[in-house]
């Protein structure tokens, strides 16, 4: 039995472009970026082609791109780095209940630190409300934190709307983008974004290796002390096969884009397709005028899903939940639980399928008739 892989939200398989792309970096490339003889200067080179690449793809500075280790780093170094060199503004941060938790983490941290943190709710279509942000603001209000796409749903934020709405305050506006990159628009002047999260391992890049937008002028301290690398924000001496690893998925993502989202979309609706053929009883989460393509949240009824995971993988199919599953007992999906209350069914009988390059229509079908099986099994 061949194995299907319908995770990719959680990590991409590295494209053999980018291997190929990082391979020549690690035998030929060895100098230090920060020496000034021609190894370090040969390193510049690579990493400043890199850095416009990157800036390019969101329509940013070049200045304003720092690399980072990943999503996590770039949302700690966005949300502490930004609070302590703002925090004489203020010390008000507003996030969603339903972020990331490099970001909710990151902001409990915050309010052990002395700042109030506004945890905004989200409606059953998984999205925060305009004016729900509008009355929370405060004129000590200094950082707004709103994920672009959810990790677990699919579903998009209204970002355009909230940078209009921040246009007028002094909050800086921060989005963990690493489910949005590759996939959407994202222009950061026009949409108001003012910090952004990637990370290259969600794009068929390499593991290790982001990078968090800043826009030029914006007061932030470094969470790391050493040398000037980054403009003195982000210590430490560049990776560079990550960066050019980075580089070659950005400009695969962005070359072929178009075909990806139609492809995810016939893989979204095969899987709906067969379920609803099989007499499947189910529901979907979030709302799915709002959604990416590449990600899907199924809540199957009267199953558990820590049942579900297991029998997928027994069948060779590798999905994933919000839900932490330990033995003999489920945490319940903080996302869901925003959505539909903490103790609803559909907190503990979700599963989240995330479409990407190691699929085709052959194991899409074949992967959701092995679905079907399981959970007739399970009934």
């Amino acid at each position: 039995m061949q194995p299907i892989y319908l995770d990719h939200a959680a990590t991409t398989p590295i494209a053999d472009e980018v291997i190929q792309a990082m391979m020549p970096i690690y035998q030929d490339v060895v100098g230090n970026a920060s020496s000034v003889h021609s190894f370090g200067r040969k390193a510049r080179q690579h990493l400043d082609g890199a850095r416009r690449v990157l800036a390019q793809s969101i329509a940013a500075k070049e200045k304003e791109i720092i690399f980072t280790s990943g999503g996590t780093e770039a949302d700690n170094l966005a949300l502490i780095g930004t609070a302590k060199a703002n925090m004489h503004k203020g010390r008000h941060i507003i996030t969603t209940v339903q972020e990331h938790h490099a970001t909710l983490h990151t902001a409990e941290e915050l309010e052990k630190q002395g700042f109030t943190v506004s945890y905004l709710p989200v409606d059953e279509t998984g999205r925060v409300n305009i004016e729900d942000l509008e009355q929370a603001l405060t004129n000590e209000t200094i950082l707004v934190s709103i994920m672009f796409v959810n990790n677990e749903t699919g579903v998009i934020q209204p970002i355009e709307e909230i940078g209009k709405l921040l246009q007028s305050h002094q909050a800086y506006f921060h989005t963990d983008a690493v489910q949005a990159y590759g996939l959407l628009d994202i222009n950061v002047d026009e949409m108001g974004i003012d910090l952004l999260t990637t990370s290259a391992h969600k794009i068929n890049g390499p593991k290790g290796i982001g990078f968090l937008y800043a826009r030029e002028g914006l007061a932030m301290n470094a969470l790391s002390y050493g040398g000037e690398q980054e403009r003195k924000r982000r210590a430490g001496t560049e990776n560079i096969p990550g960066v050019v690893g980075f580089q070659k998925a950005v400009e695969l993502s962005m070359n072929n884009r178009d075909e990806r989202l139609k492809n995810y979309q016939s893989y979204k609706e095969i899987l709906l397709q067969t379920l609803i053929e099989n007499e499947i009883s189910f529901s979907i989460n979030g709302d799915k005028d709002h959604t990416i393509p590449s990600i899907i949240n199924i809540s199957f009824d009267g199953i558990n899903v820590e049942a579900m995971l297991t029998n997928f993988d027994l069948d060779g199919v590798a999905a994933s939940s919000g839900s932490a599953c330990t033995a003999g007992s489920v945490e319940p999906s903080h996302v869901l639980a925003a959505m539909y209350g903490a103790g609803n069914p559909i907190t503990t009988n979700s599963i989240r399928f995330s479409f990407g390059s190691m699929n085709t229509v052959e194991n899409i079908q074949e992967a959701s008739m092995r679905i079907v099986k399981v959970v007739n099994r399970l009934k």
